[in-house]
């Protein structure tokens, strides 16, 4: 394998990591977890048995990822981002049995200090707002924020706003790449 690691990390035996990876300072990458090319794990990051974290993402400081969460490729975690995996955790009682399945699907980035509630799927290209709490599916590149979370737009590929009101049925272009993207009942899509 051809990863760097850094000497304060630890990778347990088992775990799959992918050529060009960096795995920094005091980061813990359990023995089933699977890390894929060419993504950056940040200091302090907890990594899971039953994790993917799919190729080219980066998972910033402090982020502990849990049993059961599932990254795609490209996604963006900021810094403290949290995961959970129980919906109803309690000390006392024994819920392994009860993980529910986190899906963050392609090019999405979740802000600084969001959380994802387990059980949710936050769609391709969404924009997780810093701080919000997603504790429902998130579509497409929709741009959602606040507590509980809110959808107040669409973001293009580039991760640029795109002009368009929510709801709004209708075309808007990504400033930045000149890309045309269409909304129609509420379902956004790259043309």
């Amino acid at each position: 394998m051809k990863y760097y690691q850094h000497d304060s990390a630890i990778v347990d035996e088992g775990a799959t990591i992918g050529d060009g990876a960096r795995i920094w300072h005091f980061t813990h990458v359990c023995a089933g977890a699977s890390i894929g090319g060419g993504t950056s794990l940040g200091q302090n990051v907890f990594i899971a048995d039953q994790v993917t974290v799919g190729a080219n993402c980066k998972v910033q400081n402090n982020v502990s990822v849990y049993d059961n969460v599932h990254l795609e490729d490209d996604v963006f975690c900021g810094p403290s981002v949290v995961f959970t995996n129980v919906y109803n955790p309690r000390a006392h009682v024994s819920r392994k049995d009860e993980y529910l399945d986190t899906r963050v699907k392609l090019g999405a980035t979740l802000g600084a200090n969001s959380t994802i509630v387990c059980g949710v799927t936050v769609g391709r290209y969404a924009f997780v707002g810093a701080g919000a709490l997603v504790n429902k599916d998130i579509p497409d590149y929709a741009l959602v924020v606040g507590v509980p979370c809110r959808q107040i737009g669409w973001m293009s590929e580039f991760g640029e706003r795109l002009d368009l009101h929510l709801g709004e049925n209708g075309s808007a272009i990504c400033k930045s790449t000149g890309d045309v993207y269409s909304v129609l009942d509420g379902v956004c899509t790259k043309k």
